[in-house]
């Protein structure tokens, strides 16, 4: 048996402002809806997520990458509050994913794909714990590499092709449509060439400069789905936007319901 003994000098009764003036440049960040039922698309009992993506191509940028995927998600759950719950409305917090697509990992890290999320230890006893009370964030790496190395294959080799600068337009749908069952329409093809284009910069850092005023594409999405579901005034939403009122009621209206 462990003995644990703790010194305490003081007692110290610390207070949290969540308002802070740190803003962050999120790529992709929108809300889904999971139903609970399998096989139910239409269940009225659904589950409400938050998923953040970021493309990056900086594997060791002077930090871990790890820590700062957690930072996100801590950041999406503490942005939370106000919109979502208020007071002690703990129970209404919602999981949030922040999903990672390397492009040029390290050699070691290579076609892997890895989660970390938030898991219980039995450490005494057996008392179990509802998952949807503690599993409300993961990471997920997703490290492309070389076609030749092992685990070359599923999303894996479907990202790499997606994101390769070195393919041609042409190449990739021919990949698409014959390994992966991808049917090519019309549209379809339009936003594979905007992809071959885009990939020439994926998380190119000169790209976050045009977006540093304002807010994301992902928080206005947040902000209309609330508004939609009656938990935010429209007032409320284009103040939290930076905005009027009727510029938030043009982007709501011009807002597809599918994009939120």
């Amino acid at each position: 048996m462990w003995l644990i003994c703790f010194a305490i000098k003081d007692i110290i009764t610390v207070e949290c402002d969540l308002k802070t003036d740190i803003k962050i440049q999120y790529d992709v960040r929108f809300d889904a809806i999971v139903p609970t039922a399998v096989h139910d698309a239409a269940s009225q009992d659904v589950i409400r997520l938050i998923i953040n993506v970021e493309a990056q191509t900086a594997f060791n940028p002077g930090y871990p990458l790890t820590k700062r995927a957690i930072y996100y998600c801590s950041r999406m759950i503490s942005a939370q509050h106000g919109p979502i719950f208020k007071k002690s409305e703990y129970g209404k917090i919602r999981k949030v994913y922040s999903i990672w697509v390397c492009t040029k990992p390290s050699d070691e890290f290579q076609n892997t794909l890895t989660r970390y999320s938030i898991c219980p230890e039995q450490l005494i006893g057996n008392a179990t714990e509802k998952s949807e009370n503690y599993d409300l964030m993961s990471v997920v790496t997703i490290c492309l590499g070389k076609p030749d190395s092992e685990n070359y294959t599923g999303i894996l080799k479907f990202l790499d092709v997606l994101l390769s600068s070195s393919r041609a337009a042409t190449e990739k749908k021919k990949i698409l449509e014959e390994e992966f069952g991808v049917a090519m329409s019309e549209e379809l093809e339009s936003e594979v060439l905007t992809m071959c284009n885009l990939s020439q910069g994926v998380r190119a850092e000169g790209r976050e400069e045009g977006r540093k005023e304002g807010i994301s594409i992902g928080e206005i999405g947040m902000l209309v789905q609330l508004v939609r579901e009656g938990d935010l005034k429209p007032e409320r939403a284009a103040e939290m936007a930076k905005m009027t009122v009727e510029e938030f009621k043009k982007i709501m209206a011009n807002y597809p319901l599918q994009a939120v």
